[in-house]
């Protein structure tokens, strides 16, 4: 799509849509949220997308100050244990609520129509694609996420599962038709690429976590996105009573807080309090999202990596982040074997701070370069730190 957008207030605004699944999406917006603010802009308001076994967590309206509207959005659906995906059950689940699908679409235009955004800024929601493909907003349409680094010519593919990989990359083309901008966070610096309109930046991590203090505790961490995985925790816990866990996951129906042994605890995801935990852990264990495994090296905590059983993209962080230095893969979660590792390994903290904290001066470069032929068309300049065009 050819961006109509022209400059016509002090700001820009930016209306989010984010996909519901697990926490890193949203943990990214909240960061996104408070460096556009920083920058003089404003988010206007947030579309996430909800799903029937998952809670959007408390901590996302208490740090995203805009107004939050949930729509039905298409989700993974998993086998009876919570663990793996089922592939084709999550395709014909998403095809039989196509009318449910095209009222979200509906209600993100409604809103569109409403705050006039100049940005639509998409979090990997395939409905975000479809909307900008089939409503033609008249706004400039970017996405960002790590699985849009798989325009980089050195992006390592998972291997033995070709249809997965064929699918993986038709769902990130959905999420970005038309994309003006594409962000591609990246868990370490990448040479340059001739990719049209790819950018290739930083993790997006919030302040809290640079923030923090880290420091070497008796416990270990664990975080999975699907339940299911808990049973895994538990097992582990009880053949190794003598190591600490504190797990936390976003079942629903689970209290803050569960002792379910001597040596384990379950929490309830809560951002400023598995950050804690993680700047206070021994390691951690974790399925294969990008965001977690970022803030672990970000405050140098090695990580065990298992990705969710028949997630394609799963496997690709887990690789991409090993090849990062981040951590160990594993198929199912081994703390004798992570504790073994960290006696000779440990993350580059920090060359793997020095990258991250240079998102924001690259977002500038990005947005300068998104805006250039629009600015100039109109005789306009970009203040980037206040927002402010100016003749």
């Amino acid at each position: 799509m050819t961006s109509t957008f022209q400059i016509s207030s002090s700001k820009l605004k930016f209306l989010f849509i984010i996909q519901g699944e697990g926490r890193g999406h949203m943990t990214q917006a909240i960061s996104m949220s408070q460096i556009l603010n920083e920058m003089g802009h404003e988010v206007s308001v947030v579309c996430i997308g909800k799903s029937q076994r998952r809670e959007i967590p408390e901590f996302v309206s208490r740090n995203i100050h805009a107004p939050i509207y949930l729509f039905d959005s298409p989700n993974f659906v998993t086998d009876k244990s919570q663990k793996s995906i089922n592939l084709s059950k999550t395709i014909l689940g998403n095809l039989l609520k196509f009318k449910t699908f095209k009222k979200s679409l509906e209600q993100i235009d409604q809103l569109v129509k409403k705050h006039q955004p100049d940005v639509i800024l998409n979090f990997y929601d395939i409905l975000g694609g479809l909307y900008n493909a089939l409503y033609r907003p008249e706004c400039q349409f970017w996405v960002i996420g790590h699985q849009y680094l798989i325009h980089h010519p050195e992006f390592p593919f998972a291997s033995g599962q070709p249809l997965q990989k064929l699918l993986f990359k038709i769902n990130t083309h959905i999420t970005s038709l038309g994309a003006d901008s594409i962000l591609a966070l990246s868990f370490r610096s990448l040479p340059s690429h001739q990719v049209k309109n790819l950018h290739v930046l930083p993790p997006l991590l919030r302040k809290e976590v640079k923030n923090l203090q880290p420091r070497q505790g008796d416990f270990f961490l664990a975080y999975m996105v699907n339940p299911g995985y808990a049973e895994e925790i538990i097992l582990e816990a009880q053949n190794n009573p003598e190591i600490q866990i504190e797990a936390f996951w976003d079942k629903k129906g689970e209290p803050k807080i569960r002792q379910l042994l001597p040596n384990l605890i379950f929490h309830k995801v809560d951002d400023k309090l598995f950050l804690e935990k993680m700047a206070a852990c021994k390691g951690m264990l974790t399925t294969a999202g990008f965001e977690s495994v970022c803030e672990a090296m970000y405050l140098g905590k090695y990580v065990q990596m298992v990705p969710v059983k028949g997630q394609y993209e799963q496997a690709c962080n887990a690789l991409d982040a090993k090849i990062s230095g981040a951590g160990i893969i594993a198929k199912s979660f081994d703390i004798q074997k992570l504790e073994r590792v960290l006696m000779f390994n440990s993350p580059n903290k920090i060359q793997n701070q020095n990258w991250i904290d240079s998102f924001q001066s690259r977002f500038e470069n990005a947005l300068k370069q998104s805006f250039e032929k629009d600015l100039q068309e109109n005789n306009y300049t970009l203040d980037l730190k206040k927002g402010i065009p100016a003749h």
